[in-house]
């Protein structure tokens, strides 16, 4: 999706339920991971806490004004790509 967007008013940023920032780094150079990635610990961490996240994988999709115009525990890959979709082309026509 980085790859596919990149030209687009589009970021992927990942917060990983890992405790540990050293399991994060080998994951992100395994796995050759080119977006943002952040730790959150468990459904107790700061971040999730804040989000409201009940549950991995919980994806939000944010507009550019920061507004969550998506939001859902667990992925269902074609819905969320006709989200981002629907996202990047409202905020492409919104400049």
């Amino acid at each position: 999706m980085v790859e596919q967007y990149k030209d687009k008013p589009f970021a992927l940023v990942g917060v990983n339920s890992d405790g540990d920032r050293s399991v994060l780094k080998k994951i992100i150079t395994e796995q050759k991971l080119n977006f943002r990635s952040a730790v959150a610990g468990n459904t107790g961490g700061v971040i999730p806490k804040a989000w409201n996240v009940e549950g991995w994988p919980t994806v939000y999709l944010i507009d550019p004004k920061g507004v969550i115009i998506y939001k859902s525990i667990g992925v269902d890959p074609k819905v969320l790509n006709q989200k981002i979709e629907e996202a990047v082309q409202n905020a492409s026509s919104n400049k």
